[in-house]
């Protein structure tokens, strides 16, 4: 007997597990969508050397073209409000909620033009994704080795106003998806405060990156890397001075429980809703302001999403044993 007969009942029997059980949907679409991500990352990587060359913010156009047609294969709808908001000729630190592997596509479907995001080190490797990451100009942060995340912001400051750049931060620092937001991280806001200004002011005295000597000579790193900017401002006891700043502008995405849940292999289609919340200046403030920041942020935006998510049976879909609905 040949291979086809073999491969045609393999295909068949695939086909079949798909229609009957939810959790065979569930990894097909998702694999589905790894597979897309790798096809177009390798495309668009393609096209993007052809173009422009190598690394440039000019290249996420490129990027986020490819994955705005994702939404055409998984049924999906993204609704924005006040889109306008995002379109600022000057820099400026987006934070919004993290939520899934989806992300990226309404990351794409809001991004505004000269905009890079911040990320973890881990992803630079993870083959044709890491490089249209690394040539669509994302700045990647070793979250394990403070010292070298801090040079990373640093330099991330620096760059954000020499060059115009709108920098794309998840405060909540992970990926969560319980319907509500986690407590922030602070290295978004320290980053929004302490961007350098246009007269080459440092974005952080060359002391404060510097460990944190303890009895007996030995020294310490915080292991948390947005954290450490707090205890290593508040070791040397420096409050800080007002400086220009950079504003700082809420993205809020609806909860995705009502068409992805991980927990129970739910994946169906599904309208996402966003919304940008007005910008807030940061022009006069100091380090010492930032947890004040923080919370107005996470208020505002918890506020929000709470608002804006909606629960399986109001998105069109059957509600699904162990969801977790936005609280």
């Amino acid at each position: 007997m040949g291979l086809w007969p073999w491969l045609t009942g393999a295909l068949l029997l695939l086909l079949l597990l798909v229609q009957l059980s939810r959790s065979a949907r569930f990894y097909a679409k998702v694999s589905l969508y790894c597979a897309l991500c790798v096809s177009a990352s390798t495309l668009a990587a393609v096209i993007c050397l052809l173009r422009h060359g190598g690394r440039t913010v000019e290249n996420l156009s490129i990027i986020s073209w490819f994955v705005r047609t994702f939404k055409y294969v998984f049924g999906l709808r993204f609704d924005i409000k006040g889109r306008q908001k995002l379109e600022v000729d000057h820099p400026c630190v987006i934070i919004s909620n993290h939520q899934s592997i989806l992300d990226m596509m309404g990351l794409m479907e809001a991004l505004p033009k000269r905009c890079v995001q911040i990320a973890k080190r881990e992803l630079l490797f993870m083959g044709p994704v890491g490089l249209i990451m690394y040539l669509g100009g994302v700045f990647f942060i070793n979250r394990q080795r403070s010292r070298t995340a801090m040079t990373v912001m640093a330099d991330v400051g620096k760059r954000m106003v020499r060059e115009n750049l709108k920098v794309w931060v998840y405060p909540e620092g992970t990926r969560n998806d319980n319907g509500d937001l986690l407590p922030f991280k602070k290295g978004a806001f320290y980053l929004a405060i302490q961007a350098q200004d246009r007269r080459g002011t440092d974005m952080y005295h060359k002391d404060m990156c510097q460990p944190r000597r303890l009895p007996g000579g030995k020294e310490r790193w915080s292991e948390d890397v947005w954290d450490a900017f707090t205890e290593l401002w508040a070791t040397r006891g420096v409050k800080g001075v007002p400086g220009p700043g950079v504003p700082v502008i809420p993205v809020v995405y609806s909860s995705f429980s009502s068409f992805y849940n991980y927990k129970t292999k739910f994946f169906t289609s599904g309208t996402i809703r966003v919304e940008v919340l007005d910008a807030i200046p940061t022009s006069g403030l100091t380090v010492a302001d930032v947890p004040k920041l923080m919370d107005s942020c996470h208020q505002a935006m918890r506020t929000t999403f709470l608002r804006i998510s909606k629960t399986p049976q109001e998105n069109g879909a059957t509600a699904r044993p162990g969801s977790q609905p936005a609280q």
